[in-house]
């Protein structure tokens, strides 16, 4: 099994740390930095994770991920920056929104799909709450549980209407937060979150739920 680890790895953060820590527990899986030649070269990757810490250096790179899990049927989990760049990904690709932007990259966008939050969540946690009937509930449960995150951006709400429009589904949401998680129904495992599980494997080293069935 090969698992492409997809972000531009700074371990300044603490979450990159605690990917660190995740990836050690799992076969073959290695960092892939997006201006890497690696990071479009994905045809022998059984699953990719899209990876926090945007800007990404190549954002073509994380978007063309997102396309090839998607048409491909290749197992993606994507947190954080990578719940964000997901959005953005399927909202021009299956939402018919060609310009869907990102207001971190490009503040200029009269209407990002992904924009500010009311309140930035750097090093907050939120009550995620997932939605009954949706992969991720299956996994982590239906109780309401508390989610890590380093973000000051999110999905927002009319880019979350065109989303499930499209036939994505919204599987969490949080206060301040908005949607937390998106999955696509029909796809043998994609799943995209504004929370980070892999913070805190350090500590218990054990792989969260979700990060487990992803690789499972």
């Amino acid at each position: 099994m090969r698992i492409v680890a997809l972000g531009d790895r700074d371990p300044q953060y603490l979450t990159h740390r605690e990917v660190d820590a995740a990836l050690a527990l799992l076969p073959d899986a290695d960092w892939v930095a997006t201006d890497d030649p690696a990071a479009r070269d994905l045809d022998g990757a059984d699953g990719v994770w899209l990876l926090p810490g945007t800007p990404y250096r190549d954002a073509d790179a994380a978007l063309h991920a997102v396309r090839h899990c998607a048409d491909t049927g290749t197992r993606f989990l994507g947190t954080c920056g990578g719940f964000q760049y997901a959005c953005i990904a399927l909202a021009r690709e299956r939402a018919r929104l060609p310009v869907a932007a990102h207001a971190e990259s490009e503040p200029e966008a009269r209407e990002p799909l992904i924009a500010p939050l009311s309140c930035s969540l750097y090093g907050e946690t939120r009550t995620v709450t997932p939605v009954a009937g949706t992969r991720l509930a299956q996994i982590c449960g239906t109780t309401p549980f508390d989610g890590y995150h380093h973000c000051g951006y999110g999905l927002s709400d009319e880019g979350a209407r065109a989303l499930h429009a499209a036939g994505v589904t919204i599987a969490a949401t949080a206060p301040d937060a908005g949607v937390e998680a998106i999955e696509l129904p029909d796809h043998p495992f994609f799943l995209a979150t504004a929370f980070q599980p892999q913070v805190g494997v350090s500590e218990t080293g054990r792989l969260p739920a979700l990060v487990a069935a992803f690789a499972d």
